[in-house]
């Protein structure tokens, strides 16, 4: 279960199919992403393509009937308008057209119409309707989902068409299991079946029938049972750089980097095509910068040199001063740039204090000793406005029914340090979306014995790195799922079957609505290692840092009236 695999598979069949000679893939917007993310412009250069043109541009190009066009698009009323013209007034000699998803005939028909110069050569259905970001973490872009507790039906349809189109590319039948108390994961589970049914013939020719292995199974988890992940800061290098930079479809601006170098504005982060960051993506920050200092100290053996490297800005003046070593190794240039801004940031904006608080808030209860913490973090001027706002936002959570609970007077603080109005009511939209009321989880373990008594021995075993002490609901939830454990009363199969056929599953799909984080991804890499044998892909409407969730938030929040949160005035 490679999502990069399966996507890399199709698009290698598309450029193959169409024979030798100069070809163009024509795309849009979506589809774009999808290529980028698993091939780079070099690996498809290898393939004889050598133009990308998108679908929705007025191309300069006017004939170019000496080249085959490699039509990459998914099936959306625009794309089904836009070929039609293309096919009209054909620019190139002949076309290959590739849907990633399931198309309709009628669409079929209206293309046929326009093809009067006959140039239409093939006409298929590929099943890469989503964005492959790494092998077992996928997303569909989407911020902003829900409106209130409900779907934005654009993004039901384009959710549930995409988890269909994964479920082909991976060749598995699964079950379909859901949060129960969610309304949002009970639409999606029952819009998928919906196709799932309607695709039952598509479904029997592209994937076999395995009677003998456990049946796999998809879960679909609602985000809101868990809001307390995607407001921490990382540490792992992978999340860490998406937190405080933003990893955008494998893409990192340095732009605003003082000095940066030309060709680092803008770098490339991917585990399939850069060797260090694969080996480095869950490494610590620590960690990181010894694996640099030693890639360094072994240059200095070979060249010679004995210029002291020591911290991050040691490693950014030797690189400087080594064309040599840059020629060498570019991608560790890049690492170093990139670790010297996390760097920066770190001490620039007090992450380190303000990480200790929110992990603690994350992972223990006390109130007196979290308060005053919080006060002085939010009188720190080194401390951003973002990050105060979701300390606080931490604390509305695990406080909420607390009986000396100062949310209000907190929030009177951030007004006081002269919040912008986003962050002035973050911490109130996050209680009203995904406080106690909306969650089905005991997110705090709070009731729950085992969980309790869990906590007490990891307290008694001490923690190795206190900013790494939290781990995500989704741990509890996969290893009950894995266990055979996981309640059906809490989550239901569709359809009421049976949740497989009786046996443990082995492979797991899980989609969270609301979108999934880095740290869920190394969650999921950790269980992938530690269970033999069960293979686990998640996916989200979206891969979140905590500026992008306080986003999903309010967006989700837009004109909802607020219950729960009445009585905090002024926000």
């Amino acid at each position: 279960m490679n999502v990069i695999q399966a996507v890399k598979m199709y698009i290698t069949k598309m450029t193959e199919e169409s024979g030798p000679g100069m070809k163009v893939i024509l795309m849009d917007k979506e589809t774009t992403s999808i290529v980028s993310m698993v091939f780079s412009q070099s690996e498809i250069l290898q393939k004889e393509v050598y133009l990308f043109e998108r679908i929705d541009s007025h191309s300069k190009w006017d004939n170019l009937k000496h080249m085959k066009c490699i039509a990459f698009l998914r099936p959306t009323s625009e794309n089904i308008a836009l070929l039609s013209r293309e096919l009209r007034y054909p620019k190139y000699g002949v076309y290959f057209i590739y849907f990633s998803n399931v198309v309709s005939k009628a669409d079929v028909k209206t293309l046929a119409e326009c093809d009067e110069q006959e140039a239409v050569r093939e006409v298929q259905e590929v099943f890469a309707d989503y964005l492959a970001v790494d092998r077992h973490l996928f997303s569909f872009n989407i911020v902003g989902c829900l409106q209130g507790r409900l779907w934005n039906q654009a993004h039901l349809h384009r959710c549930a068409s995409g988890l269909l189109s994964l479920l082909l590319s991976l060749k598995r039948r699964c079950v379909v299991r859901y949060e129960a108390a969610s309304e949002p994961c009970a639409r999606l589970a029952e819009r998928l079946r919906d196709l799932l049914r309607r695709e039952a013939v598509l479904i029997d020719n592209n994937i076999p029938y395995n009677g003998d292995q456990p049946t796999p199974q998809l879960l679909i988890i609602d985000r809101r049972d868990d809001p307390v992940t995607p407001l921490l800061n990382q540490w792992t290098y992978q999340a860490m750089v998406h937190e405080l930079l933003t990893i955008n479809n494998n893409r990192v601006s340095l732009a605003h980097v003082p000095d940066v170098h030309k060709d680092f504005k803008e770098v490339v982060l991917s585990s399939e095509q850069d060797e260090f960051y694969a080996k480095n993506l869950y490494s610590n920050f620590g960690e990181i910068g010894q694996t640099m200092k030693a890639l360094m100290d072994e240059f200095q053996k070979k060249s010679k040199s004995h210029q002291k490297v020591e911290s991050i800005a040691d490693m950014k003046n030797f690189v400087e001063s080594y064309p040599l070593f840059k020629k060498m190794s570019g991608t560790v240039t890049k690492h170093v740039t990139v670790v010297g801004e996390l760097s920066a940031a770190v001490s620039r904006h007090a992450l380190l204090d303000v990480s200790e608080l929110e992990q603690e808030l994350a992972c223990t209860s006390d109130h007196a000793k979290h308060l005053q913490r919080l006060r002085a973090l939010i009188a720190n001027p080194s401390v951003r406005h973002s990050d105060a706002a979701k300390l606080v936002a931490l604390y509305a959570l695990r406080y909420e029914k607390h009986a000396h609970n100062a949310l209000a007077a907190l929030s009177e603080s951030l007004r006081a340090r002269r919040c912008p109005e986003p962050q002035l009511r973050a911490p109130a939209l996050v209680l009203e979306h995904a406080g106690a009321h909306a969650r089905q989880s005991d997110l705090f373990g709070l009731q729950d014995a085992a969980k309790i008594t869990k906590r007490l021995f990891k307290g008694l075993q001490g923690v190795e790195n206190i900013y790494t002490q939290h781990t995500p609901l989704l741990k509890d939830t996969l290893e009950d799922l894995i266990k055979g454990k996981l309640r059906e009363n809490l989550y239901p199969t569709l359809g009421g079957d049976d949740s497989g056929n009786g046996r443990k599953p082995q492979d797991i799909i899980v989609f969270i609505v609301g979108g999934a984080t880095y740290e869920e991804s190394y969650c999921v890499h950790q269980i992938n290692q530690a269970y033999p044998g069960v293979k686990v892909v998640l996916g989200g409407t979206t891969i979140h840092n905590s500026t992008s969730y306080l986003e999903e938030v309010k967006c989700a929040m837009q004109g909802v009236h607020r219950t729960h949160t009445k009585h905090i005035k002024n926000v």
